[in-house]
């Protein structure tokens, strides 16, 4: 198994699990899966850009408040790549929830860059936005 392959199989199934909590307004699962250590940062879909632990947790208790009860949550793994103790993920997640008590459909491209610390890989680093369409798909523009 390479060191993607290997990297994806530990992380991937933990993300989702993590993701599909977040999604329903549990922050702690990914509290969890975060460093600690500097540098830390996300860049959010529906926020300024965050750095440093403190600013970090704020943001994500901020947004899991706004979130409950998500029905569908998927993941599709577009590239990775591990290089020593860093990694990093270029995803599309899709979630079914609500967000501020509305029905709500979450599509997001996301990038994420881990470290690997005491021999577990941690986020450090998060950036997303929402889908969009694509101009270069649409020739007459």
């Amino acid at each position: 198994m390479s060191d993607v392959d290997d990297f994806l199989s530990v992380v991937v199934p933990r993300y989702v699990d993590v993701e599909r909590a977040f999604s329903s307004g549990d922050v702690e699962p990914r509290l969890r899966m975060w460093t600690r250590r500097e540098p830390v940062s996300v860049v959010g879909a529906a926020g300024p850009v965050r750095t440093g632990w403190a600013e970090v947790e704020k943001s994500f208790r901020w947004i899991a408040a706004r979130f409950s009860d998500c029905t569908d949550y998927d993941l599709q793994v577009i590239t990775a790549d591990v290089r020593g103790d860093l990694a990093y993920v270029v995803c599309r997640e899709r979630g079914v929830l609500r967000m501020d008590g509305e029905p709500t459909t979450l599509v997001l491209r996301v990038t994420h860059i881990y470290r690997r610390e005491d021999g577990e890989w941690k986020n450090a680093h998060r950036h997303a936005d929402f889908v969009t369409e694509d101009p270069m798909a649409n020739p007459t523009r």
